[in-house]
């Protein structure tokens, strides 16, 4: 496994967070490698229930990712977007999303993501967002920073870009019809009109450029657990807040408004007025 292991200040390296931080990229990065297999070679695409899409490396990566855990962790919970919910007894859950961007990589876009989330107690405490078609790779443990990796390099510590303007920024969201289904079509015209330009680079891509200042807000109007819990610690650690959208910190919302903290009073004004 191509892991560089670096060490995260002030973590211990023997304790349960260290040990859980090491699978999830090492776990990550394994399930990558997997879904690579699958990319850009016109495989069957399925629909859910809920008409979202779903193939076979979405299938095997999770499967893959519950049996690293299982194996180094039998005790932790896990919820997972493809399967069923596994109980624990450790007080770890792990949350995962084999593909975050599927409609992405069903396309042959290379926008998307495995996404890993490690909650302990309240909060979700370790975070990595692994980006396989690009070869890099945002990864935290609260209190600790965030760090990006590109392909073999050493991971450096990353943060937010420092501007403190929407209209010298760019504006991210994952699918403008999103906002429509809650009626809320306003706020992204508004957002979209005061930013520097907007972008749907969305999924868990559109956080990746806020969290190595690339972007200044991201907008999502409907998310899942799994779609957000991996990137909590992550956007924490770089200095991005996270909240629903009346400005509430939390990633169970199922709703963000993610931003580099220095815009987030000007981005929730906007959703304000446009209550």
């Amino acid at each position: 496994i191509r892991c560089s292991c670096v060490r995260m200040p002030g973590l211990n390296e023997s304790s349960d967070l260290s040990a859980r931080l090491r699978l999830a990229r090492e776990a990550a990065l394994q399930a990558g490698h997997l879904v690579m297999r699958y990319f850009d070679q016109g495989v069957e695409v399925e629909r859910k229930s809920d008409n979202s899409p779903v193939t076979i490396a979405d299938r095997e990566a999770e499967q893959l990712l519950r049996r690293l855990i299982s194996d180094a962790f039998p005790d932790d919970g896990i919820l997972g977007e493809e399967f069923d919910e596994k109980p624990g007894t450790s007080g770890y859950r792990w949350i995962l999303d084999p593909i975050d961007g599927t409609k992405s990589f069903i396309t042959g876009a290379p926008l998307f993501g495995t996404l890993i989330g490690v909650e302990h107690g309240d909060e979700c405490a370790i975070g990595v967002i692994e980006m396989p078609a690009l070869d890099q790779r945002v990864f935290a443990a609260v209190g600790h920073h965030a760090w990006w990796q590109r392909g073999d390099a050493e991971p450096e510590r990353t943060h937010v870009s420092a501007v403190d303007r929407l209209a010298d920024g760019v504006y991210l969201t994952t699918e403008i019809d999103s906002f429509a289904e809650r009626d809320a079509s306003s706020i992204h015209e508004r957002l979209e009109a005061a930013a520097w330009f907007s972008r749907t680079w969305g999924d868990c891509y559109g956080y990746f450029l806020l969290v190595t200042g690339r972007a200044v807000v991201m907008v999502d109007p409907v998310v899942s657990l799994w779609d957000t819990a991996a990137l909590y610690p992550v956007l924490k650690e770089a200095g991005a807040t996270m909240t629903d959208w009346n400005g509430r910190e939390t990633y169970r919302a199922g709703e963000v408004i993610a931003t580099n903290g220095h815009v987030l009073e000007e981005v929730l004004a906007i959703f304000q007025d446009s209550a």
